[in-house]
């Protein structure tokens, strides 16, 4: 340790632009996973956030929500073997809408969900709706930066149906879109298309109704399961026209979130190889340097080992500096991006980074920890007299 200490203080200037290097390229790692993680949440909040373990599909639906319908029947099935606290139905439609009194368009995915069950997110702002709710919704605070506040009359652009909104919840989007829940009241009203409004009454304000559907057979999208492994288990045997996927499986089905994250998953694995690269070919230049003074010390009895440790030390120490710079940079840098920007980076992802890059900063010393072991005392002497 003394050696490496001392050697770090004499050559300043060297060491220094190490660490620069190191320091750019840890917070690279840092950012960019920081990206990759909040990407991810933003991608998939809602369903991340729910209280599943398991989501009941359509078979052959390729685990994805868009493609599967399922009906009262399976909902009856499965609440029959997992408990009726424990199954809810859910409805996903991806759609546009334009506030009333507005011209702009906005892509949201509505949710249908039973209001009061484990499902349903807690809001934020404005007044939660219920089983009897009618004409209104619950939205991600997201779409108030598109104008909308509670009240804001939402238009949908395919069918012409006009919510109301009453509240706001906050982190909830799928497929990157803000989330609006309605009850299944207004889920079976949006399937039969059965109330819609005129432009001339919406720019009013006013939600003309006509009713809803309740003799509608109700057709969901999935069927939330809270269950043990062995309840899924009977729940397949149960439900065999079915598929029963995870919560991570459901979440990696999301179109384009695979794709998303393979990208930055690459990015950050080629960070972590250039780190190591670099790290290895300064110290491993610094070691050819120093081959004269690392003979001599071999000469007056100093083991390998110890010049082995001390270059490992010197590694070790730049590594740890640096990341304590790029991580207050990092927190730094997050506090002031924009909230267009999704960017998470919690603590157990923020120390698994980290221990990774000491991993690779450490293996990429080992090619200069070779080479000392490998220089011949007497040859270097005999450079250094040459």
């Amino acid at each position: 340790m003394y050696l490496a200490i001392r050697e770090m203080r004499f050559a300043k200037g060297r060491y220094a632009l190490i660490a620069t290097i190191m320091v750019l390229v840890s917070f690279l790692v840092l950012f960019v996973t920081g990206l990759a993680q909040g990407l991810s949440y933003d991608n998939a909040a809602s369903i991340k956030n729910m209280d599943a373990t398991h989501f009941v599909l359509e078979q052959d639906s390729n685990h994805r929500f868009t493609r599967s319908q399922v009906g009262q029947q399976e909902l009856d099935e499965a609440r029959s073997v997992v408990g009726q606290d424990h199954a809810e139905p859910l409805g996903i439609r991806m759609t546009t809408v334009s506030p009333a009194n507005d011209t702009i368009k906005i892509d949201v995915t509505l949710f249908m969900v039973n209001p009061g069950s484990w499902l349903t997110p807690t809001v934020t702002e404005g007044q939660a709706i219920n089983d009897q709710s009618t004409g209104q919704v619950v939205v991600d605070q997201k779409l108030e930066k598109s104008g909308v506040t509670i009240g804001t009359v939402l238009v949908d652009q395919a069918s012409g149906t006009v919510w109301t909104v009453s509240g706001f919840v906050q982190n909830e989007s799928f497929s990157h879109a803000p989330v609006v829940f309605m009850n299944e009241q207004e889920w079976l009203a949006l399937q039969a298309g059965s109330r819609t409004a005129e432009a001339a009454s919406a720019k009013n304000g006013a939600v003309t109704e006509t009713g809803t559907d309740a003799g509608r057979t109700p057709v969901y999208n999935a069927i939330a399961v809270k269950g043990a492994e062995d309840q899924v288990s009977s729940l397949s045997t149960a439900l065999p026209k079915t598929e029963i996927i995870t919560k991570s499986e459901a979440v990696s089905a999301i179109p384009g979130y695979k794709e998303e994250q393979g990208s930055l998953l690459m990015m950050i694995a080629f960070l972590y190889v250039i780190s190591a690269f670099v790290l290895a070919v300064f110290f491993y230049v610094i070691t050819i340097q120093k081959t004269s003074q690392f003979g001599i010390l071999k000469a007056i009895g100093t083991r390998n080992g110890y010049l082995a440790g001390s270059v490992s030390l010197q590694v070790l120490l730049l590594s740890v500096g640096s990341l304590v710079i790029s991580v207050l940079l990092v927190r730094l840098f997050e506090s002031v991006l924009p909230a267009s920007m999704p960017f998470e980076l919690g603590l157990s992802t923020l120390a698994l980074t980290c221990v990774f890059f000491i991993l690779m900063s450490m293996a990429g010393s080992l090619f200069s920890v070779w080479k000392v072991t490998k220089i011949d005392a007497l040859d270097a002497i005999g450079r250094t007299a040459a």
